[in-house]
């Protein structure tokens, strides 16, 4: 698990860290809807230091598709 990145999905979302898993989606976390994932892709960006393409965006299902676009563009969620 990458802190970083569940510290960023929880304050976005607000819920605590131990209800995100790989699978956590807009299903399973109320407070993921289309805004606060666009302020989710603008807090990942920055804190990243990346740029999410639309389709990368558009692709992303769950936090697991986070990883691999993260990991796609060089992220070590390891650290």
């Amino acid at each position: 698990m990458s802190k970083k990145l569940y510290d960023i999905i929880s304050k976005v979302f607000s819920v605590q860290i131990s209800e995100i898993n790989d699978e956590s989606s807009p299903e399973t976390i109320e407070s993921w809807d289309s805004f606060n994932g666009l302020i989710l892709v603008d807090e990942l960006e920055s804190n990243f230091n990346i740029k999410f393409s639309i389709s990368e965006i558009i692709d992303v299902k769950n936090v697991k598709d986070i990883k691999r676009h993260l990991n796609n563009h060089g992220v070590d969620l390891d650290e």
